[in-house]
């Protein structure tokens, strides 16, 4: 009886794993709803966005929000006071290739649907900041070097596929500082090599 109900204990634990592994994966590119709604100001006191997490490992460290979450826009304290708020950010797994700032096919998928976001008619008003972050591959100062040069090759995409008027994006790069999973000098990380999207208000 005991090998039993161990076997269906183990067995139900696999099966949850395939399944939130299989949801993770679903959402590693999300739809420009996704995004809409994670970038969207929520414009009532205490409300937050739906965040979209398509390989959030949890909040491991750094200020970040998880890969594809949103911080609370409005969050309150324990008696309701409204503190300090954070504009919706969003997360996403933009994949560049290896030490260079060229997008990659899986990169234009992705920014095919922030694109298709930025233009809708939620948020074409607004301006936003596109943050670039690197691995801990290689030294800081290169690192901090590319992340701006992937900042502004998503910058220009936006602008020249999407026409997103290049007035309204502030490109800026983090390097390896703002490390979404904390990791040892020179360890490849693909979450850590992320864009973050900023909504800035209009």
């Amino acid at each position: 009886m005991k090998k039993s109900v161990f076997s269906r204990v183990f067995l139900g634990g696999v099966l949850a794993g395939s399944v939130l592994t299989g949801a993770a994966h679903a959402q590693s590119s999300p739809s420009a709803d996704q995004i809409i709604n994670s970038l969207k100001p929520t414009g009532a006191v205490g409300d937050t966005t739906r965040g979209i997490k398509p390989l959030a490992p949890g909040n491991m460290g750094g200020s970040s929000a998880p890969m594809g979450t949103v911080a609370a826009a409005h969050p309150t304290g324990p008696t309701g006071i409204r503190m300090a708020s954070k504009p919706p950010t969003a997360n996403l797994n933009v994949v560049f290739r290896s030490g260079s700032a060229d997008l990659t096919p899986q990169a234009i998928t992705v920014l095919n649907h922030l694109g298709e976001a930025l233009t809708s008619n939620q948020l074409s008003s607004y301006h936003f900041k596109i943050v670039g972050h690197t691995d801990t591959t290689g030294n800081a100062a290169t690192n901090l070097t590319l992340s701006e040069q992937r900042a502004e090759a998503v910058k220009n995409y936006l602008a020249t596929k999407f026409n997103v008027p290049a007035a309204k994006l502030q490109a800026t790069g983090a390097g390896e500082s703002d490390l979404l999973v904390p990791t040892p000098p020179n360890t490849p990380e693909l979450r850590n090599r992320r864009v973050e999207i900023v909504n800035l208000g209009q």
